[in-house]
């Protein structure tokens, strides 16, 4: 463990240079040629860091990056994205610049200091263990996560199945805590269909959509369970014309949240089966929970033990939580996969103007995520 720490300290400027290099190449989900230049920098920095890098091939956007470094022990996937919700040109609202210890930047927080703690961690490990040792490491980093991971999830899949753990990430929680749980997420989009008529010389003829869709809205907030972690927002709303006409249609957008597989369910029944108040109006419900929870299961446990004991080694203590936010993670652990997430950047601010990282917390988190490699190689049964 010593030696792996040891390597990790070694490996600090090499790594602050990897996360500046990053988002310097900006990198917005839906431009393929800048993402394909940000991919360019960073399959040569993980070839330089000892990784054999390969491209998987995406129909509609980049290609994903995956690097593998050699072991014996059981094999680790690292999960990490390389697209950012920021446009080309944000730099020059807020340019990469270092200020009170902090490195501010667009994507630096979300999350490419992660993917370069992630490579550095790997590195480390194979400079001080050998290869018999140390496990399998595989690192993918995709590049479409923010717009909900349309090409990679099989990606993701293929690769966790022949993984004993995974470790993603994605910026740490506040104080540095690790991520144990995620809500799961669904998108609905409930329309209803009425009867248009005059609203003065006629109301009667009519079946206003929009009256329905306020009794359905209604309907639908009475469906949050946040106690069980169960929570609905409708989000958007349209519908109407003018002022005068009773609405012929109208529409909402719904955001569901669940911590449980099995009021994914549940929820998906539910809003299947709302019923229009007014017989004379249609309602049309699609969507589903598209990405499913990641719930604290005896591996993540496990997983967190081990990443605990590393932190205690290093002399620090290391909290885990929940966060009603997905990540790729989400995919690996309703596998049922051992997952563990937020091992990346401490920070503040993603997706927003004063995204940063803390620095001097880039090495530590390093070290640790290098540590919790050592470990799982030395208490882990390769499936």
């Amino acid at each position: 463990m010593q030696d792996v720490l040891t390597a990790c300290d070694r490996e600090q400027d090499w790594l602050l240079e990897f996360v500046r290099a990053l988002v310097a190449h900006e990198s917005p989900s839906d431009d393929p040629t800048a993402l394909e230049a940000c991919a360019g920098e960073l399959v040569a920095r993980l070839a330089r860091a000892g990784a054999s890098v390969s491209r998987v091939r995406a129909a509609s956007t980049a290609a994903h990056v995956v690097a593998e470094w050699a072991g014996a022990g059981p094999s680790v996937l690292l999960l990490g994205h390389f697209d950012t919700v920021w446009p080309v040109g944000q730099l020059q609202r807020m340019p990469l610049v270092e200020r009170d210890g902090k490195l501010f930047g667009p994507g630096v927080l979300d999350m490419k200091a992660g993917v370069a703690i992630a490579a550095a961690a790997a590195k480390a490990l194979a400079a001080s263990v050998p290869e018999a040792r140390r496990p399998r490491v595989t690192l993918l980093v995709t590049s479409d996560e923010e717009v909900g991971i349309q090409t990679s999830r099989a990606e993701i899949e293929r690769r966790a199945r022949a993984s004993d753990a995974v470790l993603v990430f994605e910026p740490a929680l506040p104080g540095g805590g690790v991520k144990t749980a995620r809500k799961g997420v669904g998108e609905f989009r409930l329309v209803a269909h009425g009867i248009a008529s005059h609203a003065g010389a006629n109301p009667g003829a009519g079946a206003s959509a929009v009256h329905e869709l306020a009794r359905q809205i209604a309907a639908i907030d009475a469906m949050n369970d946040p106690a069980r972690g169960l929570t609905l927002n409708v989000g958007v709303i349209a519908g109407g014309t003018r002022s005068n006409v009773v609405a012929e249609e109208a529409s909402a957008l719904v955001d569901v949240r669940v911590s449980r597989m099995e009021d994914a369910a549940r929820v998906e029944a539910a809003l299947a089966g709302l019923t229009a108040a007014n017989p004379r109006v249609r309602l049309d419900i699609s969507g589903r929970v598209g990405r499913p929870p990641m719930e604290r299961t005896a591996g993540v446990a496990r997983l967190f033990g081990l990443a605990q004991d590393v932190a205690r080694r290093m002399g620090s203590d290391l909290t885990e939580g929940a966060t009603g936010g997905a990540s790729d993670g989400n995919f690996t652990a309703a596998l049922g996969v051992p997952t563990l997430d937020g091992l990346g950047a401490l920070g503040d601010g993603p997706h927003a103007l004063h995204e940063h990282v803390i620095i001097k917390e880039l090495g530590p988190r390093t070290a640790l995520a290098a540590g919790l490699l050592s470990r799982i190689g030395d208490n882990w049964t390769a499936r």
